[in-house]
């Protein structure tokens, strides 16, 4: 049995993931950073010069994310676009061209076998798109770059386009990236959009046609196609050969009226179809001699091109794009650096099944010490007299006397290098730093701490839990990259490509 998922059904669900950040019962996204330790062969695998590759896996996804979870930020629905592939207008360079029927039986210039890997479209350096409706028989694009926003179809280059829309300067700095272009639909290229239009032509050349000017209907199933009133090709017979499709009536073979309505179309070159006037009433041919031509009609996407770039593009794409500004009301480290970034769907609030609803939330555990000597260092182990409680230090505040950590599942992390068991770090036994030697009793008080940038975080007998509850929702996406290390001035613009 043969089958395939349709780039409807990528879309589909593309669309549906936009719209639940945004619809009535909106789904809550939180993009969430974490593994400030080294990716090392005993532990993750990989190493931080060659991350290794997520497991889609229960264990990594539904546990052990949340593990090594440093904070996270909530995605609003003005920090989503859907995407495309980037396709930069370079001259000289040989596009693809839209056509209906794009398979493994009837290829793009670039041998694609379907029309949204081909390279049918591309960007401008002032931000525009266009789409390519012809492509001169499969030759470079030679010529100015272009800059027109007709909603017609124009020539440049010797390529026939069609303007789709401009990126806007606010959404480029937003969600331009060196592979990927935000797309969106362009109101007034859509408003003039006709569905079923014919727009642009295949055409075989043959040879040994009359010379002249002649006029043919497109057949199919048009608004009334077959005569006059429906689809009109005005076929340029030059040197014997059909000419190729163009806009220059009298050089090239045009669309003399484009029509509405067709889903398919037929030219038919024979005698009884051939006419000398473009109301079709006086019959003629194009010689008795003529063999080998050809005009096929490109059939337009649904509702004409330019009604919705998304869909026409390919746009089962969804671009997030979170900005990280300095520590975000005190939850986010900037001591630290982070390897893993990941989207978690609906997760809830410490400790209750209320979903989360703050803009920025820490993850990482914390102890206040009623004393402390030295300095600890970050990524240092850190243990517990007494509990045998394992850790890692993510951040140390001296002048409050805040221990940052994080408790992973690896032996000298998280659990105890002789049994393996997981120790929470509770009650006033002195915590110490393996490297540092630095010490740290915890504090038997309940209260409210200031931190630099007058957030408050709360501390019961001297601990405060993570602000997300561990393990809850679901985490969508997960990707591991090389260290990024975070400080007090610096901004990440996190961007993150989920393909349908």
């Amino acid at each position: 049995m043969s089958a395939i998922i349709t780039e409807k059904f990528r879309k589909h669900n593309a669309t549906q993931f936009y719209e639940s950040f945004s619809e009535a019962s909106a789904s809550v996204y939180y993009l969430f950073i974490g593994k400030a330790t080294a990716f090392t062969t005993a532990t993750t695998t990989g190493s931080d010069s060659s991350p290794p590759t997520p497991a889609d896996a229960v264990g990594e996804t539904h546990y052990y994310a949340w593990d090594s979870m440093l904070a996270a930020k909530k995605i609003a629905s003005s920090d989503i676009s859907y995407a495309l592939p980037r396709r930069n207008w370079t001259n000289g360079t040989t596009y693809d061209m839209y056509e209906h029927n794009i398979s493994s039986s009837n290829t793009a210039t670039s041998g694609a076998s379907n029309l949204f890997d081909s390279t049918f479209y591309f960007m401008t350096t002032d931000y525009r798109v266009y789409k390519v409706l012809d492509n001169n028989g499969g030759t470079a694009y030679s010529g100015a770059e272009p800059t027109s926003t007709s909603n017609s179809p124009f020539a440049l280059g010797g390529y026939v386009l069609k303007y789709m829309y401009t990126i806007s300067a606010s959404d480029a700095a937003k969600y331009l990236t060196t592979d990927y272009i935000p797309v969106s639909t362009d109101s007034t290229v859509s408003a003039a959009a006709t569905d079923g239009a014919i727009e642009s032509l295949v055409v075989t050349a043959g040879s040994g046609y009359t010379d002249g000017t002649y006029y043919s209907a497109v057949y199919g199933d048009g608004t009334s196609q077959g005569t006059s009133s429906g689809a009109v090709i005005r076929i340029t017979v030059s040197s014997g050969s059909i000419a190729s499709f163009g806009l220059t009536a009298g050089t090239d073979t045009t669309i003399n009226s484009a029509g509405a309505g067709y889903t398919y179309g037929t030219v038919n070159l024979g005698d009884d179809y051939i006419f000398s006037d473009s109301s079709l009433s006086s019959s003629t041919s194009l010689g008795s001699s003529g063999t080998g031509g050809a005009i096929d009609v490109v059939i337009s996407p649904k509702e004409g091109h330019g009604n919705d770039a998304v869909v026409e593009l390919g746009g089962h794409y969804v671009m997030t794009a979170t900005t990280l500004s300095q520590a975000e009301g005190d939850d986010i480290t900037t001591a630290n650096d982070f390897r893993q970034v990941g989207l978690v769907v609906d997760p809830t609030t410490y400790g209750t099944s209320t979903v989360a609803s703050d803009t920025t939330v820490r993850m990482t555990h914390v102890v206040k010490g009623s004393s402390s000597s030295g300095t600890f260092e970050v990524d240092e182990q850190i243990s517990q007299a007494s509990t045998g409680a394992i850790g890692k230090v993510v951040e140390w505040d001296s002048d409050r006397s805040l221990l940052y950590y994080q408790q992973e599942r690896f032996s000298g992390y998280g659990t105890n290098a002789t049994t393996s068991g997981f120790v929470a770090f509770s009650g006033a036994n002195v915590i110490t730093g393996a490297t540092s030697g630095a010490t740290l009793t915890p504090s038997t008080t309940t209260e409210t701490v200031t931190l630099p940038n007058s957030n408050t975080l709360s501390l019961t007998t001297g601990y405060a839990n993570p602000e997300l509850q561990p393990d809850s929702g679901n985490v969508i996406y997960l990707e591991n990259r090389k260290p990024i290390q975070r400080d007090s001035d610096q901004t990440e613009d996190i961007k993150l490509i989920i393909e349908f």
